[in-house]
């Protein structure tokens, strides 16, 4: 059955030149239309839209022949294009393949040995950390008391003599 979306009204003339009304296309046939794809959809590589503008300008008043400029602004960028895509032909696989690599070992690292370690220290830190709280407490607390009691007796007093003296010595 024919959905009504796919009927044509024509119109009768009753003029002498016969007039052919070529109905629209059914929606299912008609071809969608084509969005660019959108490859950074974060915005990461806003830094890398360069226009020619941003590179090559001429000032009001000295102008060269309109070819060359027209010809260097083609020149410039069919060269950007080109040399980005060979150079992405060169290296986007390659390094695309490191870069996977590189985060399957971090995740697969994170997964099996940082995350669990973790864990086990802290099941374990609570029963450790009384004793080494112990062991500061008992032997290394007095040894720094101590120590600053007798830091705290030491005075340094220069006069301009010893200043004069050092003076001396550094120009002999």
């Amino acid at each position: 059955m024919v959905s009504d979306d796919c009927l044509v009204e024509c119109k009768i003339d009753d003029s002498d030149e016969e007039q052919v009304i070529t109905p629209p296309p059914p929606p299912e046939f008609s071809p969608a239309p084509t969005r660019p794809v959108n490859r950074d959809p974060r915005g990461i590589n806003q830094h890398l839209k360069v226009e020619v503008s941003d590179v090559l300008a001429e000032p009001a008043t000295p102008h060269s022949i309109s070819g060359v400029w027209t010809y260097s602004l083609v020149g410039f960028e069919r060269t950007r294009i080109w040399t980005y895509r060979c150079l992405s032909l060169l290296f986007a696989v390659p390094l695309a393949f490191l870069c996977g690599l590189f985060l399957a070992i971090l995740a697969c690292l994170r997964v099996w040995f940082l995350v669990p370690c973790i864990q086990l220290s802290n099941t374990f830190l609570p029963c450790l950390s009384s004793l080494f709280i112990c062991a500061v407490n008992v032997f290394i607390s007095p040894f720094c008391m101590s120590l600053a009691l007798c830091c705290t007796q030491i005075s340094i007093s220069l006069s301009n003599k010893d200043l004069d003296r050092k003076r001396d010595k550094d120009i002999v």
